[in-house]
């Protein structure tokens, strides 16, 4: 395996408007040849109302040749610490929700066997569950979820499988452990009373938004990492726990959400957490021909990809 740190075109020598369209101008790889895989998964077939994230990853990809090499606030070059590349889209069935979901899983399955990191950018919010079951080969892992819904129902028109679904059954095929679970920035008028009580039964950390403006981001964080402690932990962002007024690019807007820099706050502070995967879901760019909400969500991608950066080559050095 080579230990060649692949790095974004140069700006100055390539246009950001040329070149290939791929997640910040990386080369294209394959997971054996990275630390972090840069994966996109183009399915909206788990949508209940408004369909449009399956051309995230697309957007995203494009939206993302703005990104830089360096954060400006902690000093990080992810491309400097580990390898990253574009590893692509993961394979699915834009007509068959299930045979996707294999697909997905299986995808997972050869980037966890490569022994590479996901970042994902889906992709509606069911495609969460395939990749834990592609990832996850030993025991739950914990999750940071940041969302305006919680994604623990039962069922829409009688399917078990969309993207409200993905947490309960993720928990209850063991993939995750409910008692290390933490969702940050829920909100919005809900169709039933009972809908969070599935959450509450198990144990879910549930964090309103109402609690979340009058404690702020630095203390729900201390909370949150507190829940999933030192242990392997998932992370997953919904990009409609922000604002539509911020990213209107989504399917299930909830107004009153977080700021892009609470947003930005939040996973700084995911610094040091044992990170087995993240993924960014539910850009929509349908929604939204300005761009904004993608180049947000690449943006925050790239905020995530630093934590993972650093983390890993952390582990890499420690005996």
């Amino acid at each position: 395996m080579s230990d060649k740190r692949f790095q974004p075109l140069d700006s100055a020598a390539v246009p950001r408007f040329a070149g290939l369209p791929t997640f910040m101008r990386l080369p294209v790889a394959s997971p054996e040849e990275v630390d972090v895989a840069l994966v996109g998964v183009p399915f909206d077939g788990g949508t209940t109302n408004r369909p449009g994230p399956r051309h995230g990853p697309r957007e995203v990809r494009n939206q993302s040749s703005l990104v830089r090499r360096v954060h400006h606030a902690t000093g990080i070059c992810p491309f400097d610490l580990v390898r990253v590349g574009d590893c692509g889209d993961a394979p699915v069935n834009p007509l068959d929700l299930m045979e996707s979901i294999d697909l997905i899983s299986g995808y997972y399955a050869g980037v966890r066997r490569a022994g590479a990191v996901p970042l994902t950018v889906g992709g509606d919010h069911l495609i969460t569950l395939p990749v834990l079951r592609g990832l996850i080969d030993q025991g739950p892992v914990g999750l940071i979820h940041f969302d305006a819904h919680s994604d623990t129902y039962d069922s829409f028109f009688g399917n078990r499988y969309n993207h409200g679904t993905p947490f309960r059954r993720a928990v209850e095929e063991g993939l995750l452990d409910p008692k290390r679970m933490v969702q940050i920035g829920l909100r919005g008028a809900i169709s039933d009373a009972a809908n969070y009580d599935f959450a509450k039964a198990n144990g879910i950390r549930l964090i309103f938004i109402e609690e979340f403006d009058e404690r702020g981001p630095k203390e729900v964080m201390a909370e949150a990492r507190a829940i999933v402690g030192d242990r392997p932990t998932y992370v997953s962002f919904d990009i409609d726990i922000l604002d539509p007024s911020i990213a209107p690019g989504t399917g299930t807007p909830e107004i009153g959400g977080i700021t892009s820099r609470e947003a930005q706050t939040m996973i700084r502070l995911l610094r040091g957490l044992d990170i087995v995967g993240t993924d960014l879901v539910e850009v929509s760019p349908p929604f939204d021909p300005s761009g904004a909400t993608a180049l947000t969500a690449a943006t925050l991608m790239f905020e995530l990809l630093c934590v993972m950066a650093e983390s890993i080559s952390l582990k890499a050095v420690q005996p």
